[in-house]
């Protein structure tokens, strides 16, 4: 267990503060490429800034200042994850230093296997609730309670489902379910999952949630559907993982675009 100590310095939670972005965005693997629609302003190596580096394909680890249509955007690209030795709290120092930077509103997204036979890899599901099965919290040892009876903010997941139809987009709305990892779930696990109502599996963004949702921000997040859950389909394959994410990455740009261009700032 990595035993040091994560926090975004104060240098950068000013310079984040200054550039008045609106929005905080986490990408997940292989959606660096959502980047690519934005007019990058400024960059952050996260060592500079403080925060931990994945060494995990498709997470570039970089803080990225940046508009996306009139929305100015704070975007975390890359994330680090329990299973490469790191603890809760580093997996959520990014989403501390967005919050202190006064950022109101956040949107996670991740690379999920899909477990619900309606909802083909390819395409996007937007979180209603999630389980915890990482067996860790964020807030551990704060002394608060915090209340996850609406983790994913009702009026946020509104604006993109509306969005979504007006383009024509599929977007599933369903439960993520978030385990430790690295190792993929075994058939077996996936038939339990299902039992308790998963709708998709993976390694990150539960931690993220809860620690946002602990320090007041609204949350929204969005898994890309990149590959069947075991037992459904073939071997699974984390290059798999990362050339679907690429590929379906436009598209959640899109969506995006069109929800922040008619209120820049998520927050209502």
């Amino acid at each position: 267990m990595n035993e040091e100590t994560f926090l975004m310095n104060e240098k950068t939670v000013k310079r984040i503060k200054a550039y008045n972005a609106g929005t905080g965005i986490v990408l997940g693997s292989g959606l660096g490429m959502l980047v690519e629609r934005m007019e990058v302003d400024e960059r952050i190596p996260y060592k500079k800034a403080g925060l931990p580096e994945s060494g995990v394909s498709g997470h570039a680890g970089e803080i990225i200042l940046g508009t996306l249509g009139s929305a100015r955007l704070a975007v975390l690209s890359g994330r680090v994850h329990l299973y490469e030795g790191y603890r809760a709290d580093h997996v959520t120092a990014g989403i501390v230093g967005l919050a202190l930077a006064e950022i109101p509103s956040l949107i996670l997204t991740n690379a999920a296997g899909t477990l619900n036979p309606v909802f083909p890899p390819g395409q996007w599901m937007m979180l209603t609730d999630h389980i915890n099965f990482t067996g860790q919290s964020p807030v551990t040892g704060i002394g608060v309670f915090v209340d996850l009876s609406a983790v994913y903010d009702p009026a946020l997941r509104g604006k993109f489902a509306a969005a979504a139809a007006r383009r024509g987009m599929p977007l599933h709305e369903g439960v993520y379910l978030g385990v430790c990892g690295p190792q993929y779930e075994t058939p077996a696990e996936i038939r339990a999952f299902r039992t308790l109502g998963a709708d998709a599996v993976g390694m990150s963004t539960v931690l993220e949630a809860i620690q946002a949702r602990a320090l007041g921000m609204e949350v929204a997040a969005f898994s890309c559907l990149t590959n069947w859950a075991a037992g459904l389909a073939g071997p699974l394959d984390h290059s798999e993982v990362i050339a679907t994410g690429r590929e379906a990455a436009g598209e959640f740009a899109g969506l995006l675009e069109a929800v922040l261009s008619e209120q820049p700032s998520l927050k209502y």
